[in-house]
């Protein structure tokens, strides 16, 4: 309804277009996923760390996510992302399924390439009957490594993309205020062929320029 009051000032325009209303709703749900997948991210790095340091005290891995679930919960709750995950391997583990198989299962649901780079250490160093809680010390080391360096990216992009949110505002904030201050002024723009033409290239630039920035502030480490 924006694009094409601002545009076009044209219901027929709209009525064409409102399909992609759509498109809005499939973003949306995919920056909902990232989101969760940051936040499941930020869990799993302490998850490794607990992991790493009751390997490291002796546990067996069975034991150490067990573990794990008990000091999890006192830091995200019973209902957090991570504590489930565990809470479900563990009942895996119980009724004799591999851990590799397990774990493998949890990086497939997760979609991240850091646990899946967990299942695919620890699936080796169960093979090869090396020192897990050293292997898996220094991989929960590295991960972290990794996310902090992603955090610091975040923290110092942040204000580019407040920055993004307003600039994205501003043509429309433009074409509202002359048309406010001076009715009538975008008239040829909405009355004629070559008027329609001119606001559909600043439509197109519009949106590349929109998608273009999005790409530049998304950085992946």
């Amino acid at each position: 309804m924006l694009i094409s009051f601002t545009f076009y000032r044209s219901i027929k325009v709209f009525l064409w277009i409102s399909p992609l209303a759509l498109v809005g709703a499939a973003t949306e749900r995919r920056k909902r996923i990232r989101q969760r997948k940051k936040e499941l991210a930020v869990q799993f790095k302490e998850s490794m760390m607990i992991i790493a340091a009751s390997l490291s005290a002796g546990f067996s891995i069975e034991n150490a996510l067990s573990v794990s679930v008990e000091e999890l919960s006192m830091l995200y709750g019973r209902d957090g992302m991570i504590v489930q995950e565990y809470a479900f391997m563990v009942q895996q583990i119980r009724t004799n399924r591999p851990v590799e198989k397990v774990l493998e299962d949890f990086a497939r649901r997760s979609g991240l390439e850091d646990v899946q780079s967990f299942a695919e250490v620890f699936s080796v160093a169960k093979r090869s009957s090396g020192d897990l809680g050293s292997i898996m010390r220094h991989t929960a080391e590295i991960i972290r490594d990794k996310m902090q360096v992603r955090e610091e990216i975040l923290t110092m992009t942040a204000s580019r993309q407040f920055e993004q949110k307003i600039m994205n505002m501003i043509p429309f904030f433009i074409v509202f205020y002359v048309e406010s201050s001076s009715p009538g002024f975008f008239g040829q723009m909405y009355g004629t062929g070559m008027g329609r033409i001119l606001m559909s290239i600043c439509l197109v630039m519009y949106l590349i320029s929109y998608v273009t920035a999005k790409k530049i502030l998304e950085i992946e480490v």
